[in-house]
């Protein structure tokens, strides 16, 4: 996964697959978009304005965890 920042504009990317691939993009409103590849799995998500919507200072540090079966 990674996630992109543009400051200037306020957009947030966060991509959960690597690789490029094309892409089909869903609207959820008019701040948010998520991209879905042919097989119809989510591959990332736009979100404009991301200041309106994502608390920096509680995300902040990331912490992964990773489930094993």
């Amino acid at each position: 996964m990674k996630v992109s920042y543009d400051s200037k504009y306020d957009i947030i990317y966060i991509k959960f697959v690597e690789g490029s691939r094309e892409v089909i993009t869903r609207h959820i409103d008019e701040d948010i978009a998520l991209d879905f590849d042919a097989e119809k799995r989510l591959v990332g998500m736009e979100i404009l304005s991301a200041s309106k919507y994502l608390d920096w200072e509680s995300l902040l540090p990331v912490v992964y965890e990773r489930e094993t079966a």
